[in-house]
C-alpha cells in the first residue's frame, strides 16, 4: 500500500476515532434522535473518505459539523418531500393510487428531481416546472408568469445547465 493512502488512513481512523462521540451527539440534540444521528454520523464520515480530504483538515469539528449540516438539511428536506407526496397519494381515490413499487419509484424519481434543482434560483424552478411537468409552451409560460418569452428561453438554458452540472457531480 503507498505512503499516501496509509497516511490518509491513519488521518482518517484519528479523526474518527477524535470525534465520532462528539458528532453524534451534535446531531442528537438536533434530531432528538438518535438512529438518525447515527446515520448522519456515518454518511458524514464516508463524505470525508469519499472527498479523500482527512489529512487536509485543519478545524475538525467546524468541517465535519459542515457536512453534518448540509446531510441534516438534506434529510428535512427529504421528510419534507416524503410527507407532501403521502398527503397527495391519500387524496387519490383508491382505484388511482400507484402500487407500493409504484410509489416507491415515484418516490425515488421526486427525490432526485429535488436534488437536480436544488440552488436553483425562484422564477428559474418554476419556469422548467411549469415547462417539463404542467408541458406549458414558452409563450404560455411567459404568459402566465407575466414575463418576455426571451426570458422565459434564459431561464430553461440556466435550469437545463444546472440539471446537467449536478448531473455530473452526483455521478
Amino acid at each position: 500500500m503507498p505512503a499516501n493512502d496509509l497516511s490518509l488512513r491513519s488521518a482518517v481512523n484519528d479523526l474518527y476515532c477524535e470525534h465520532h462521540g462528539w458528532l453524534n451527539g451534535w446531531l442528537r440534540k438536533r434530531l432528538g434522535n438518535a438512529f438518525d444521528a447515527a446515520d448522519l454520523t456515518q454518511d458524514t464520515f464516508v463524505r470525508v473518505i469519499k472527498a479523500r480530504s482527512a489529512l487536509d483538515i485543519r478545524e475538525p469539528r467546524p468541517y465535519l459539523s459542515r457536512i453534518a449540516k448540509g446531510l441534516l438539511i438534506d434529510l428535512i428536506r427529504r421528510r419534507s418531500l416524503e410527507q407532501a407526496y403521502l398527503e397527495a397519494l391519500a387524496s387519490l381515490p383508491e382505484a388511482l393510487q400507484p402500487s407500493l413499487e409504484e410509489q416507491a419509484i415515484l418516490l425515488q424519481a421526486l427525490v432526485e428531481i429535488d436534488r437536480l434543482l436544488q440552488g436553483l434560483g425562484p422564477k428559474v424552478k418554476q419556469v422548467f416546472m411549469l415547462s417539463q411537468f404542467d408541458g406549458l409552451t414558452y409563450p404560455q409560460i411567459a404568459e402566465h408568469m407575466n414575463i418576455s418569452v426571451r426570458s422565459v428561453n434564459n431561464y430553461m438554458a440556466k435550469a437545463m445547465e444546472h440539471c446537467c452540472l449536478m448531473q455530473l457531480q452526483l455521478a
